[in-house]
């Protein structure tokens, strides 16, 4: 078979890639509280907002023909912050509590890779470039993304730790995967999705930090200005960072 570099949908995963990510997972923190709490609007209508926005960036995402880093990284954001208030509904406005809330969404993370593996034989982003593998990859981050913030809810309250103690535990876990990555030869793969899905409650608990009240155990800051500042970061990091797609060695494309 004549193979070569087939070129995907989402950047290659660099240090940079990591950054960006846990500076977007920290912007859902912050942003979605900005629609649900400080302006007041709830979390049912704060999840409405988000997940439109989201298909909407999906939609667009899946019809581009590459890869496109501004596009990309706002539907990351989109998920993020739809997940962030996804989460808190199901939590709080349901009733599911904490507990409950991640075991259902872990289930949920792990039924869509499930899937995926079952349907392409593998779940490795290097191959996200047709529509129904980029199908399988938002579905996959929507929920990790949910699933980070029931998660760094679930650490920081019923475990007890705090929102800094949570970013400390969710931090140290990715410095293990990171070492895992680097002196061990476990399957990458594997250690990517571990470390996509820990960003999130990483985010989740270090923008709870930032925005909740003195005697929550947070710096009290505005959410509206913490995510400008981080949005301007996001931007400028994409802007000046090298942003190339992924690649995987494989057949070119057929015609459709």
């Amino acid at each position: 078979m004549n193979s070569q570099a087939v070129l995907s949908k989402v950047p290659a995963v660099t240090l940079g890639f990591w950054i960006i990510k846990i500076l977007a997972t920290t912007l859902g923190e912050t942003g979605g509280d900005t629609v649900t709490m400080t302006m007041n609007l709830g979390y049912l209508v704060g999840t409405a907002i988000f997940l439109a926005a989201l298909v909407v960036l999906v939609i667009a995402q899946i019809a581009a023909k590459k890869f496109h880093p501004l596009l990309y990284w706002a539907t990351i954001i989109a998920s993020t912050t739809a997940g962030t208030t996804m989460a808190d509904f199901a939590d709080r406005s349901l009733g599911i509590g904490y507990t409950g809330g991640t075991t259902v969404l872990l289930a949920a993370v792990l039924a869509c890779l499930a899937a995926w593996y079952w349907t392409e034989g593998t779940v490795s982003v290097d191959t996200v470039n047709t529509p129904r593998v980029e199908a399988f990859y938002w579905a996959t981050i929507t929920f990790s993304q949910t699933l980070g913030t029931a998660l760094g809810d679930w650490m920081a309250d019923d475990a007890g730790v705090g929102f800094a103690g949570g970013a400390l535990i969710f931090g140290a876990a990715l410095a293990i995967i990171a070492a895992l990555y680097y002196w061990t030869r476990i399957s990458r793969v594997l250690l990517f999705w571990a470390a996509f899905i820990l960003t999130r409650p990483l985010g989740a608990t270090v923008g709870d930090f930032l925005d909740k009240p003195l005697d929550h155990g947070g710096l009290n800051l505005s959410r509206p200005v913490a995510t400008a500042v981080l949005a301007a970061a996001i931007l400028a990091l994409v802007l000046l960072l090298p942003q190339r797609a992924g690649t995987h060695p494989g057949e070119s494309p057929r015609a459709a």
